[in-house]
């Protein structure tokens, strides 16, 4: 095979792929040889020849019953792959600028079960501030970045998220139920930020707000200081905090808000 051909035949693969992720495709549950034919303008034999080779590698699978092609396991393997390096290299010139405009202390965190796992974290010069904590996990029902994380989940999901759970009260404002956790959640999804005010440690302020790709919220971004210097600040931060996050969304394929959950 001639370069340009081979050049063609990649063409045509990241065409066909662009084809059954686009909104037809994941709509319908797939394509079949002649709609991806039609799309892209090409011969059916092409395309056949084309989704052979990708089902090869697992890039595309076939629904037997239906005659169409969807994408296969191996995309979404190499999407996880590569999400969260890209992630923490998209968040840093992100946290840097936030931390030089709050004087303060912020974080990227990630979602693991119930808990919030701290990816990333960024310090002004201080001597009294909130705690790094990279590595490390904090419950998410009591946390900042624990409701950015879960806001885009219904009732039903928080249900079996901490259904069987003890929530430990950390101070007095820490949520006690499910219950109280969803109607925190939902006011936070009315700004598209969370604040936890001395919930998870006493005299500990923060904020959050979610960082999306194109499969939903896979971050936050947040900051944490001592309430007595941070309180007046805090609305104005939950609102750069956002516009952060809204930004590190874009670069990375999501929207910025996404529309309102079923509350089941």
């Amino acid at each position: 095979m001639t370069a340009a051909a081979r050049e063609t035949s990649i063409r045509r693969g990241v065409e066909t792929l662009l084809a059954l992720a686009g909104e037809e495709g994941r709509a319908d549950g797939g394509l079949g040889v002649t709609r991806i034919a039609e799309l892209l303008g090409r011969e059916k034999s092409q395309i056949s020849r084309t989704l052979k080779v990708l089902a090869e590698y697992g890039l595309v699978e076939r629904n037997r019953d239906s005659l169409t092609y969807r994408l296969g396991w191996r995309i979404f393997t190499l999407a996880e792959l590569a999400g969260e390096p890209r992630i923490l290299q998209e968040a840093e010139p992100a946290l840097q600028a936030l931390v030089a405009s709050l004087e303060e202390r912020v974080h990227l965190s990630v979602l693991q079960g119930a808990e919030v796992l701290t990816l990333m974290s960024k310090s002004p010069s201080r001597t009294l501030q909130a705690a790094g904590w990279v590595g490390r996990v904090t419950p998410a029902y009591c946390t900042s970045a624990g409701r950015a994380l879960l806001l885009d989940h219904s009732r039903d999901d928080l249900e079996r998220l901490f259904g069987g759970m003890a929530m430990q009260p950390f101070t007095a404002r820490t949520v006690r139920d499910v219950a109280e956790l969803a109607d925190r959640i939902e006011a936070a999804r009315a700004t598209g930020w969370a604040i936890a005010d001395e919930e998870s440690e006493d005299g500990l302020i923060a904020a959050a707000a979610p960082v999306r790709d194109a499969r939903g919220i896979v971050a936050a971004l947040n900051v944490s200081a001592p309430k007595f210097r941070f309180q007046d600040r805090i609305g104005r931060a939950a609102a750069e905090i956002k516009r952060a996050a809204d930004e590190l969304s874009d670069v990375l394929g999501g929207p910025a808000q996404a529309a309102a959950v079923g509350r089941g």
